[in-house]
């Protein structure tokens, strides 16, 4: 099994507002970068649309090593949230809805396809690929604006 290390990132001007994505996928020394925005949208749709268009784009199962800055995305999936919330029929433990289950259903689907690893990274901090996807995630919103 190929193993792939994936950085993604979400970008919002406003929340809601226009909002872009970027991804950078690594197999040896391979690297390829994705990106994509919305017109209307919020930053938590836009990580999650990172992940999902970055595992989307794997061709086959996969190792994956997956580092965002994003708690939101990384806490649902490492502390089993996000599967909660679909057992529950998209309801959070506190009896409200859980925002946004069209994405994670999505993404749970890609991550019982491939194995995902994940990993925390704190944002516009040293990290150069997070950087590097938080610029295409900002140049994607501002093309929207």
């Amino acid at each position: 099994m190929k193993i792939v290390t994936i950085y993604t990132d979400g970008a919002c001007s406003g929340n809601p507002g226009p909002g872009g994505w970027g991804a950078i996928l690594r197999y040896g020394e391979h690297t390829r970068e994705l990106s994509g925005g919305e017109k209307q949208t919020t930053n938590n749709r836009m990580e999650l649309t990172g992940v999902i268009r970055a595992l989307e784009a794997l061709k086959e199962p996969c190792q994956v090593e997956l580092y965002s800055d994003s708690k939101y995305v990384i806490d649902a999936l490492e502390k089993g949230w996000a599967r909660g919330w679909r057992a529950r029929g998209w309801v959070k433990s506190d009896k409200k809805p859980a925002l946004n289950p069209d994405l994670w259903e999505r993404l749970l689907e890609l991550c019982e396809y491939h194995r995902v690893n994940t990993h925390w990274v704190k944002g516009h901090a040293d990290n150069p690929y997070n950087n590097r996807c938080d610029q295409l995630a900002v140049e994607q919103w501002q093309k929207l604006k």
